[in-house]
């Protein structure tokens, strides 16, 4: 799977941890393993950039997903034909407030985001709450089961 990740939003972050979440996310979602993904962070001010072109809300998020190929979710049997996902776009210091309000790590934080990301790629959303219960729910189980045994990534 290629995944790249770039960091531009100069704060440290751990990128292999990045990459190998979006790979894990990439696995159970059955996504071709040629599919490409690209992760880029920014800082507020390029965020709050993105936000307004693309959502119309000021104000820095903490993350958009920019899809490409418009993929959907493959299956047991048939996983997702190769292609570009798109990007995702972080902002490591929205997701460090949110860590903390949340009593967890940034990096855990960017993990749940970065899966979040992901899956609004694939085509899912959470504006009505049988969405949000769906999406949610598999943003879940994903970024447990890779914290759980992050070593088989």
């Amino acid at each position: 799977m290629g995944v790249e990740v770039n960091n531009e939003s100069g704060i440290e972050v751990e990128v292999s941890s990045l990459q190998a979440i979006a790979e894990h996310a990439m696995r159970a979602m059955k996504v071709h393993p040629s599919a490409e993904l690209a992760v880029v962070l920014v800082d507020e001010a390029a965020m709050s950039e993105l936000h307004v072109t693309w959502m119309d809300e000021p104000g820095p998020t903490d993350v958009l997903s920019f899809p490409m190929d418009e993929l959907r979710p493959g299956r047991e049997d048939q996983p997702l034909p190769e292609g570009m996902l798109g990007d995702i776009v972080l902002c490591p210091s929205v997701a460090a407030a949110q860590a903390q309000a949340a009593g967890h790590s940034t990096l855990h934080e960017l993990h749940i985001l970065t899966v979040h990301g992901l899956l609004h790629l694939l085509g899912f959303d959470h504006a009505e709450p049988e969405e949000e219960k769906e999406m949610f729910g598999l943003q879940g189980e994903i970024v447990s089961s890779f914290s759980e045994n992050p070593a088989v990534d």
